[in-house]
C-alpha cells in the first residue's frame, strides 16, 4: 500500500513538474516592421511577459504581415487561428463600428488628450469587441499620420483635389479623403509599396515610423506633415486564448501590455524626428511642414457628421470633455 501511495505521489509531482515546464505560446502577429516604434514595443512586451512568466508564457511575434493582413489578423482572433495582433482603430472599426471614433481627423488637442482619451473612453468602447471573441489589453500607439503623394506638395485641402490616395478599409478614411476632393482607394498594407512603385495609386497617408521603415519615403516625392489622424494601435488578444490561461498568468499579460503601452508611447515621441530626419537624409522626398491645418479641419467636418449622424454625438462629446 505504501508503495502504490509513493509511487503515485511521484507521478502527481512529474505530472506538475511536467506541467510548469511546458510554456503557452501566443502567438501575435502584426503588420509593421521590427524597428518600427509598435513592432519594437511588440517585442519588447514578449520580453516582459517572458521573464514575468518564469518563462511560462512564450509570445511569439510575427512581423511584416507573416500572418496576413490587418482585417486577416482581427477575423482571426474570433476564430481563434490568431492569439494575439496589434491593429489600428480603424481596422478595429470595422468589427467595433463606434471605435472608428478615434479616427476622425483632428479628434485631439494633442498627443496628451490621445492618450488620456483612449485609456478612458477608449478602453470602455473597445470592451463592445469581447462578444466578438477580441479582449483589448491597452491602446499603444502608430504616431501621427501624415500625406504622401507623387504629384504635388499638399499645403491645403484644394490640393487634395483628384490624388488617387490609399486609404484603410474603413468608412471614416474613405469619407475623409472624398471630403478633400481625393480619390479613396481602399488597399491592404502590403500591396502598399508596389501599387506606389508603378503609379497605380498617386499617394497614401501613415505615421512617420511607416513611411520611414517601409521606404514609402523611395516611391514618394512629396511628404506633407498635415497631422490629420492620430494612429491608436490596440493589443487585442483572442478570448480563446485568454481563457487558456490562468488568472495569475491574464494578470502577468495584463500588466505587460499596460506597461509596455507607457514604454512604446514615449519611444514613439522620441523616433518622430529620427524618423521624419532619415527621410529628409535619403533626398527622394520633399517635405512640405507649411501646412493649413485648420483649413484641414474645417474640410473634413463633414466625417465628423456622418460619425455622428450614425452613432450619435455621445462619444465624440466623451472624447472631447477628457482634460
Amino acid at each position: 500500500m505504501l508503495k502504490f501511495v509513493l509511487s503515485s505521489a511521484m507521478a502527481l509531482l512529474l505530472g506538475a513538474s511536467l506541467a510548469v515546464a511546458a510554456p503557452v505560446t501566443l502567438k501575435l502577429g502584426h503588420i509593421a516592421e521590427p524597428e518600427n516604434v509598435y513592432g519594437q514595443g511588440a517585442d519588447h512586451f514578449a520580453k516582459l511577459v517572458k521573464e514575468r512568466s518564469d518563462g511560462e508564457i512564450d509570445v511569439q511575434v510575427f512581423p511584416s504581415s507573416q500572418l496576413g493582413n490587418q482585417r486577416d489578423l482581427v477575423e482571426g482572433l474570433g476564430l481563434g487561428t490568431v492569439d494575439m495582433t496589434l491593429t489600428g482603430t480603424a481596422v478595429m472599426g470595422n468589427f467595433v463600428p463606434e471605435i472608428a471614433v478615434f479616427d476622425l481627423p483632428f479628434i485631439f488637442r494633442d498627443t496628451d488628450h490621445a492618450y488620456k482619451a483612449l485609456d478612458t473612453v477608449g478602453m470602455d468602447l473597445a470592451k463592445k469587441g469581447e462578444d466578438q471573441g477580441m479582449i483589448t489589453l491597452a491602446i499603444w500607439e502608430n504616431g501621427v499620420r501624415h500625406m504622401t503623394n507623387n504629384k504635388r506638395a499638399v499645403k491645403t485641402p484644394e490640393d487634395m483635389k483628384g490624388l488617387k490616395m490609399r486609404v484603410m478599409e474603413q468608412p471614416v478614411y474613405i469619407q475623409m479623403m472624398e471630403s478633400l476632393g481625393a480619390s479613396p482607394t481602399p488597399m491592404a498594407m502590403s500591396e502598399l509599396y508596389t501599387a506606389l512603385q508603378k503609379g497605380v495609386i498617386d499617394g497614401q497617408e501613415n505615421p512617420l515610423g511607416h513611411i520611414a521603415t517601409k521606404r514609402f519615403n523611395e516611391v514618394q516625392k512629396h511628404l506633407s506633415l498635415t497631422g490629420h489622424t492620430y494612429a491608436a494601435e490596440p493589443l487585442l488578444i483572442s478570448k480563446m486564448a485568454w481563457n487558456k490561461l490562468t488568472p495569475e498568468q491574464q494578470e502577468i499579460v495584463r500588466q505587460a501590455a499596460i506597461e509596455t503601452r507607457d514604454w512604446e508611447r514615449q519611444l514613439c515621441r522620441d523616433l518622430e524626428g529620427k524618423f521624419l530626419q532619415q527621410i529628409k537624409d535619403a533626398g527622394t522626398t520633399e517635405v512640405n511642414e507649411n501646412v493649413d491645418k485648420e483649413a484641414f479641419a474645417k474640410a473634413t467636418r463633414p466625417v465628423w457628421d456622418a460619425y455622428a449622424k450614425k452613432f450619435g454625438d455621445a462619444n465624440i462629446n466623451a472624447i472631447q470633455a477628457v482634460k
